[in-house]
């Protein structure tokens, strides 16, 4: 549980985290943004990761020069993709049976409202998935599961990396230091996740509502 809040603080406050981590280990902070990134899309068990607030952030440090804007969109696209593609395979290796077995470690719930979304959208599903948190940690993992040709995948895998990391680690860069921004972030994180979640769990009520009626 402390583990948990110590996460949300994190990605409530991830440029103060971000700026601190910085001036205390310098270039370290390349491997770390690269590890997190990698896991919140690589590995099912770490949808709680913070996304979308740390390419923001790490766009607006860009822009202050603590980081390099070059080497910082590389490496993230680089284990977005990697993330992607690893989630993807574990996916295959474990096949449909996954919907069938009650694993501790598997949100079976993110798990069944992903294949659902997945099972409408197709294929565009790996590029809208990256900008909603838990689905875009799924997405890939059942993608894998549906047996998604590995070629396709990694088409729809490349373009929702470049539209995920480019738009926000830009944006970051361009407007993350403005006063109004700096002062709101946090405000901004939780508008930006509910405007992502509230519309999935709606939705999510509403069928279960329709199902009950």
């Amino acid at each position: 549980m402390d583990n948990l809040l110590h996460l949300a603080a994190m990605a409530l406050n991830i440029d103060r985290f971000l700026g601190a981590f910085i001036l205390e280990y310098g270039a370290w902070v390349y491997p770390a943004l690269f590890l997190i990134v990698f896991c919140e899309t690589g590995l099912v068990v770490f949808p709680f990761l913070p996304g979308d607030s740390l390419l923001f952030v790490g766009g607006a440090f860009c822009a202050t020069g603590a980081l390099t804007l070059p080497a910082l969109i590389m490496l993230l696209l680089v284990a977005a993709a990697l993330g992607n593609t690893v989630n993807y395979q574990i996916g295959r290796m474990i096949g449909p049976k996954v919907f069938e077995s009650n694993w501790r470690f598997l949100d079976r719930a993110a798990l069944t409202k992903t294949h659902d979304f997945y099972q409408r959208h197709g294929g565009k599903t790996i590029v809208l998935a990256r900008f909603i948190p838990v689905v875009r940690t799924f997405a890939p993992f059942v993608a894998g599961v549906g047996e998604m040709g590995f070629a396709r995948f990694q088409f729809f895998n490349a373009a929702g990396a470049l539209a995920w990391i480019l738009s926000l680690v830009f944006a970051g860069y361009f407007f993350g230091n403005l006063p109004f921004i700096r002062r709101y972030l946090n405000l901004i994180v939780l508008v930006g996740i509910s405007a992502a979640v509230v519309p999935l769990l709606i939705g999510t009520g509403w069928r279960l509502l329709m199902r009950r009626s």
